[in-house]
């Protein structure tokens, strides 16, 4: 059974400790901010995300560009010269052309390198979600499992990543077209926080609005409640992402464990992929479970 490489892009959001440990190889993603390009790596050697979200809370507005076919060819080829093979899990396509880029790339490459398995997995996860859908695919290698069995276990469970997070600033979420200029300035004026999702077709939509932050994660803690059930919750580590917002993520971490309702939390920062489009203030969490209408 030949050794392979997961590969992502920076948008998973995954700590750097654990992209060490699985070995995950991430291709960096561009963005442009006062007039400037940069590159967000995990290990966030060009910008630290404390500098962007102070960059962006004094008034810059950034913006993202996906991985191109080349870049992913990049990443993707000193593996296949090793001879490893490759399992390539990047960002929702329902959200960005990433997933197309990798696609063109492992086409490229096949022709190249006939012997190697190259597969891609369009995941419908983002952010965190693609955090912990890479912990489990990490988990899984780590553990033996093959290219193919991890592949499989990915397709299988990825609509069971279930993905909840409440926004700060509608403002953010206005500039992307989820919310109209109407909502944002109605919404930010009676402190609404949108609380979000992803669906089947790996698309960001709005399900439910709370009123502040304390109501926000309440609704949060009951998705995971009502969606967990079945799922063996208290057994799980869950993962929880903030924007800037450490102290929301550890107030959620210990509701969790306080109430018995998880296992383990593992808490990660949201880079600038992702903080460009929910801004300051954003936090979630992400759990294995099954959507409930």
């Amino acid at each position: 059974m030949a050794e392979f490489v997961i590969v992502s892009d920076p948008a998973c959001d995954l700590n750097l400790d654990l992209v060490n440990r699985f070995e995950i190889d991430v291709a960096p993603m561009r963005f442009s901010m006062d007039g400037q390009e940069f590159h967000h790596y995990i290990d966030e050697r060009e910008m630290s995300i404390e500098e962007f979200y102070q960059r962006i809370e004094a008034g810059s507005m950034p913006i993202t560009s996906q991985v191109t076919p080349f870049e992913f060819e990049e990443v993707m080829r000193k593996h296949l010269e090793a001879g490893k093979d490759i399992l390539a899990m990047p960002f929702s396509s329902g959200l960005s052309g990433t997933y197309q880029s990798a696609c063109l790339a492992a086409q490229n490459l096949r022709e190249e390198f006939p012997e190697r398995k190259i597969l891609v997995s369009d995941n419908h996860c983002a952010s965190v979600g693609l955090a912990a859908l890479l912990y489990y695919a990490g988990m899984m290698r780590e553990e033996g499992k093959s290219i193919e069995e991890v592949a499989s276990w990915v397709e299988e469970h990825r609509h069971n990543i279930r993905h909840w997070f409440a926004v700060d600033d509608l403002f953010h979420l206005k500039r992307g077209g989820r919310v109209s200029s109407v909502e944002a300035i109605l919404g930010t004026a009676l402190k609404i926080k949108p609380i979000l999702t992803i669906d089947t077709e790996g698309k960001l939509v709005v399900k439910e609005k709370a009123r502040g932050s304390k109501k926000a994660m309440s609704l949060i803690i009951d998705r995971l409640k009502e969606e967990g059930t079945g799922w063996d919750t208290q057994n799980q580590t869950v993962v929880i992402g903030h924007a800037h917002n450490p102290s929301a993520a550890e107030d959620l971490k210990n509701r969790l464990l306080e109430e018995g309702l998880v296992k383990d939390v593992i808490i990660c920062k949201i880079g600038p992929i992702i903080g460009t489009h929910v801004g300051p203030g954003m936090f979630a969490c992400v759990f294995l479970g099954e959507e409930k209408s």
